[in-house]
């Protein structure tokens, strides 16, 4: 048998890693962080246990990577489905429905994530959350910003901010309302992206 091509190892390299980033994913959001091992991890994604620290220094790191993932898929499946649009302000509203309806969907895992980034390793820079940031910094692109290098952080910190009131414990705030905000903040139409049901809390927004 001739020894596997240097691709073919890249590939099952590839896989293997989104094996146990969505296995993180998925018992995180089911157990918590804190009773989730990384030997379950390993043992959900069909893994040898050594792979995990192989890949991953930590599971901080590995849930960021796991959740960032999650994100990136999420807001690239809301900014590409049917009908796919290339109009700005469009996409802008996608990508802001979608990072509030993570926020809605999966709150156990959200919560973690975000008080993840809070504690003193921070924020992780890695394949993943560098995915989702060329997503966030095209989408606001094509909103016409004229200064992405500027604007992108700040579309991140709002919607990281949105992400904790949604979550915030004994005073949560509405998605409607933070969507009601963001929209105005940013001058798009409520009947943009997906809206929900019920028009704008307190009043029409144009």
């Amino acid at each position: 048998m001739s020894p596997r091509s240097a691709s073919v190892n890249e590939e099952l390299r590839r896989r293997s890693r989104e094996r146990l980033l969505q296995a993180t994913v998925e018992l995180v959001a089911e157990r918590g962080y804190e009773a989730t091992t990384l030997g379950d991890i390993a043992d959900r994604a069909g893994a040898a246990r050594g792979l995990v620290s192989y890949y991953f220094p930590g599971k901080r790191q590995l849930l960021q990577s796991a959740v960032h993932r999650l994100m990136h898929l999420t807001l690239d499946a809301a900014l590409e489905r049917e009908p796919r649009s290339d109009d700005g302000r469009e996409r802008l509203a996608r990508a802001i429905d979608a990072v509030l309806g993570l926020a809605r969907d999966q709150p156990l895992l959200m919560r973690t994530h975000m008080a993840g980034i809070l504690t003193a390793e921070g924020f992780v820079q890695c394949p993943e959350q560098q995915r989702l940031a060329e997503l966030l910094r095209d989408t606001v692109a094509r909103y016409g910003s004229p200064d992405v290098d500027a604007d992108y952080p700040l579309l991140r910190a709002l919607l990281m901010g949105a992400v904790v009131a949604v979550l915030l414990p004994g005073a949560p705030m509405p998605p409607a309302r933070l969507r009601a905000e963001l929209f105005q903040r940013y001058g798009l139409d409520w009947e943009l992206g997906v809206p929900p049901a019920g028009g704008p809390p307190g009043g029409t927004i144009h």
